[in-house]
């Protein structure tokens, strides 16, 4: 569990069609980027997400869940195509897309993930941790992760 801080009342967003509402409680203070090509082909653009430590979905028959490799799933609304989440298979772990919910203003960047794939044509203004696809693939790994 991280050690950000904690919004304290729940955070709801919803799709743009609004068949899936996902209410946030305890919603980490902070935001997820990755530069990852599948990130990238997955919504066009860098994944900016958020952490929470517990969720509610409403309208989960207009979920969709893709899995994008062993490791991990990507959900969708089937009815409007909104991404709505990242889930990260072996540890259980989600991330929501941060644009779904009405955030509060200064929300710090907990750090940039495959920096080394990030295209040149965006920069970020908030500094930020960053680490390489190489330096995240060994951490997973060495917690005991494994990519084959």
């Amino acid at each position: 569990m991280s050690d950000a801080e904690r919004i304290a009342d729940p955070v709801k967003g919803h799709c743009l069609c609004g068949a899936v509402t996902i209410t946030l409680t305890a919603a980490h203070k902070e935001i997820d980027i990755c530069h990852c090509e599948m990130c990238a082909r997955w919504g066009g653009s860098m994944y900016a997400g958020i952490e929470s430590d517990g969720f509610a979905v409403e309208g989960e028959e207009a979920v969709s869940v893709y899995q994008s490799s062993d490791w991990a799933e990507r959900a969708f609304c089937s009815k409007c195509g909104s991404n709505l989440w990242y889930h990260l298979r072996p540890t259980g772990g989600r991330t929501f897309l941060a644009g779904l919910f009405d955030l509060p203003d200064g929300m710090p960047i907990k750090h940039q993930i495959f920096i080394d794939e990030k295209p040149d044509w965006y920069d970020l203004a908030q500094e930020s941790p960053m680490k390489t696809g190489a330096e995240i693939i060994a951490e997973a790994e060495a917690a005991g992760m494994s990519f084959d």
